[in-house]
């Protein structure tokens, strides 16, 4: 797998390992959404204090843990159908089922447009399809949701970097590290760009 590519579906991973199993089918699908959430205040207060942990920890273990915490958090819909698309979704992704992911994400993010993980699952699943001008409207939309979201600024570094304009490429990552100074696959990234750059250089 290209580097680029583990770069850009590796918070994936993690929300995978975080997303509970569910029966996959149509026939699984709940007749009506659930109420939505109504301890937001207390979810965003809970983000706050992991992104703060990712700012502050030198403990590897730690920032791992708030990042899957974080991701976790952002995967909650407060819909018991969004829920399960989603889940449906990722085993679609894990199967490299690309067209059917994106059918269950146009779903999502037509019932529920202010779901964050929505917009940036279709656009990881965008960009596996190499479409990346559908991918960078979707981490548009994902960060015009959660400016913090690391995982939508380092696919967008990854993109950059993909089409060559390693200038956009450099300020996505540093902004991705600037909020999650512990995303080693962004450093490994920069550091290449910096070689490359040197290169040219000499």
């Amino acid at each position: 797998m290209r580097l680029t590519t583990f770069l850009f579906t590796a918070v994936l991973a993690t929300v995978a390992s975080t997303a509970s199993s569910q029966p996959v089918g149509p026939a699984a699908l709940p007749d009506a959404d659930s109420e939505a959430a109504t301890d937001a205040p207390s979810r965003e207060s809970r983000l706050d204090s992991l992104f703060a942990t990712l700012q502050s920890t030198t403990d590897g273990r730690a920032a791992k843990t708030a990042e899957s915490d974080i991701i976790a958090l952002w995967l909650e819909s407060g819909s018991d159908t969004v829920d399960l698309l989603m889940d449906w979704t990722l085993d679609a992704m894990e199967q490299k089922n690309y067209p059917l992911a994106l059918d269950y994400l146009d779903r999502i993010v037509s019932m529920q447009p202010d779901y964050i993980e929505g917009w940036n699952k279709r656009a990881t699943v965008h960009f596996l399809s190499d479409d990346y001008s559908k991918a960078i409207a979707d981490i548009e939309q994902t960060l015009a949701l959660e400016p913090r979201h690391f995982g939508a600024l380092s696919g967008l570094g990854t993109i950059m970097r993909e089409i060559g304009d390693n200038d956009r490429a450099v300020i996505a990552f540093r902004e991705a590290l600037a909020i999650d100074p512990h995303l080693d696959s962004v450093k490994e990234a920069l550091d290449e760009i910096e070689k490359e750059e040197s290169g040219r250089d000499i």
